[in-house]
């Protein structure tokens, strides 16, 4: 089922989300649904406080950015058919020289800006089966998984901008924030719901 994705101004989006453990009500279904919900906006990433849930997981699925001819042979190899499940996260280590890169975000239609990153994390995680993984990434893929990372510390792309970079953007977060603004995918505004 395709759920509605959360947009900017919903204060969901702003809460330190919780861990959850393997008996969560509907574990499953919630994962198909986020899958399903992520390509249906052709997403590489999608965090549950995305679609409403204050909860310490998210997904990704990297094999769209394997197609971009600007990459090197072996980053289009290891971001084709990159795709995890990451519950429970915590990010232990950041390494490297910071590296702007143009990003996006489902709960942000129409907006993109460079942000910096540093290059190489490690990352401990529970799987979809809840089995324990350290691991250390690096790149886009790094990249992908920092960005849903922030969504579950209830960090925003654009709360990683300059005060002159958010200024010029204001106005255009305001519009999402009231619905005002066409997308192809479906979602829920928060400063619509208000005026019912």
């Amino acid at each position: 089922m395709i759920l509605p994705i959360v947009a900017y101004g919903d204060a969901v989006l702003k809460k330190k989300a919780k861990d959850i453990t393997k008996d969560y009500p509907n574990f499953e279904g919630l994962l198909e649904n986020m899958f399903e919900t992520m390509y249906n906006a052709y997403g590489v990433g999608l965090a549950a406080p995305q679609i409403g849930l204050p909860i310490r997981m998210f997904l990704v699925d990297t094999t769209p950015f394997s197609e971009d001819e600007d990459l090197s042979e072996d980053e289009q190899k290891a971001l084709n058919g990159f795709k995890r499940v990451f519950i429970n996260a915590q990010i232990t280590k950041e390494e490297g020289d910071e590296w702007a890169f143009n990003e996006g975000c489902l709960s942000i239609p129409d907006v993109r800006e460079d942000v910096f990153r540093k290059p190489k994390i490690t990352i401990e995680y529970l799987d979809e089966n809840f089995k324990a993984h350290k691991e250390s990434f690096d790149g886009l893929i790094a990249r992908v998984i920092q960005h849903e990372y922030d969504h579950i510390e209830g960090v925003l792309f654009t709360d990683k901008l300059s005060s002159l970079k958010k200024r010029l953007i204001k106005g255009r977060l305001t519009n999402i924030s009231k619905g005002k603004i066409n997308v192809d995918y479906r979602m829920r505004f928060p400063d619509q719901k208000k005026k019912r």
